[in-house]
């Protein structure tokens, strides 16, 4: 038995102290090193083929480690990924997302121990569903560029997010949905004029902390005022979106622009209770994002409707896309369940959330609020 497999039984002990025999096992033996780092390898990629992605994995290194072993993740990914000579979609923006930045210089025992740290969480992770290809896999050409109308959305919303003045953000983030709802409207245009095979995929979404909850309603209620569902994985900290594959991006960029303005708009009501003399609260903050998300749930299903009806031929096409999205939903979700909201109450925090979800801007024919 090498050095490496007499360590690597303490990856499946419950004591810590298996771990440090472990570590100084390995710490003792630099010419181990190079077969350490390859067993990391392997581990990556059978949980690639096991659902995960890259994004999933640095998720739960933050949530359940610390940034050194953030870091130590990032170098095996970023090795195990190189040897491919096309990598599925998606990919490269998270392994992008990684975190580079050098650690402080360890001593080898602890360097062995967070390596060894890193590993027991990777071989204790379960199976996923996989919501897209694996590398190594054959995939479909590679598309040329970003698609126009998510680029327009993209520096739409990007405005929205920089702008100090909230009826700028308004119109914005306004004309963003539009374009969305209108480019789903010529997909839909498309499958009702020659029914094409493609069948609805998924992406992975994160739902951070704290306010977990209320962010995982939000991404609801985008994903469904733009005909996809959303299932949120409450243990592992993410959303599952399903949808056909033009309408999951700008529905993430749509989420991920509506929760930046959201924590800002946040930011600002808080300031003001403090001027009032009323100190920071967390029940201010969750019934802050609670009521955010609520009404702008209801406020993107109305634009959705409106821009729809303007072609009410399509309905029935469109009709037949969410009825796909469903049927795959519920294929790879067939147990899923309701969820009771957890939140204290607070009225102060739960009027400026709803504020700021009118001020978020998804009906370009309203006049600014004052």
């Amino acid at each position: 038995m090498t050095v490496i497999d007499k360590a690597f039984e303490a990856l499946y002990a419950s004591d810590d102290g298996s771990l440090d025999t472990a570590a100084s096992l390995l710490a003792a033996a630099p010419g181990a090193d190079a077969e350490l780092s390859r067993r990391g390898e392997e581990f990556v990629r059978t949980l690639w083929v096991r659902g995960w992605q890259p994004a999933d994995l640095a998720r739960m290194a933050r949530r359940e480690l610390s940034d050194e072993h953030v870091r130590l993740l990032a170098g095996l990914i970023r090795s195990e990924t190189a040897g491919y000579e096309r990598l599925p979609h998606r990919w490269q923006a998270q392994l992008d997302a990684l975190d580079a930045g050098e650690g402080r210089p360890t001593d080898r025992f602890s360097r062995a121990t967070a390596v060894l740290e890193l590993y027991r969480l990777l071989v204790r992770l379960p199976r996923l569903d996989a919501v897209g290809p694996v590398p190594g896999e054959a995939l479909p050409p590679a598309a040329a560029g970003e698609p126009r109308m998510l680029t327009r959305i993209r520096a739409l919303l990007a405005k929205a997010e920089a702008t100090g003045y909230p009826e700028e953000a308004e119109a914005l983030t306004a004309k963003a949905q539009e374009l969305m709802a209108r480019h789903s409207l010529d997909e839909a245009t498309l499958a009702a004029g020659a029914p094409s095979p493609e069948t609805p995929g998924a992406i992975r979404i994160g739902v951070e902390p704290p306010y977990e909850q209320a962010k995982a309603i939000l991404l609801d209620a985008v994903a469904t005022a733009n005909h996809c569902r959303a299932v949120w994985n409450e243990t592992y900290g993410f959303s599952t979106v399903v949808g056909f594959e033009a309408d999951l991006d700008p529905v993430e960029l749509l989420y991920t622009s509506l929760l930046v303005q959201g924590t800002a708009a946040m930011t600002r009501a808080e300031a003001e209770q403090r001027a009032g003399g009323r100190k920071r609260t967390k029940s201010f903050r969750q019934s802050f994002f609670l009521a955010y998300a609520n009404r702008l749930g209801a406020r993107l299903s109305a634009t959705s409707r409106r821009v729809a009806a303007e072609a009410p031929t399509l309905l029935p096409a469109l009709a037949s896309r969410e009825v796909a999205v469903t049927a795959r939903t519920d294929e790879l979700f067939p147990e899923t369940r309701t969820t009771r909201v957890r939140a204290a109450w607070d009225e102060a925090g739960w009027t400026h959330g709803a504020t700021a979800a009118d001020a978020a801007g998804l009906h370009p024919n309203r006049p600014p609020l004052p």
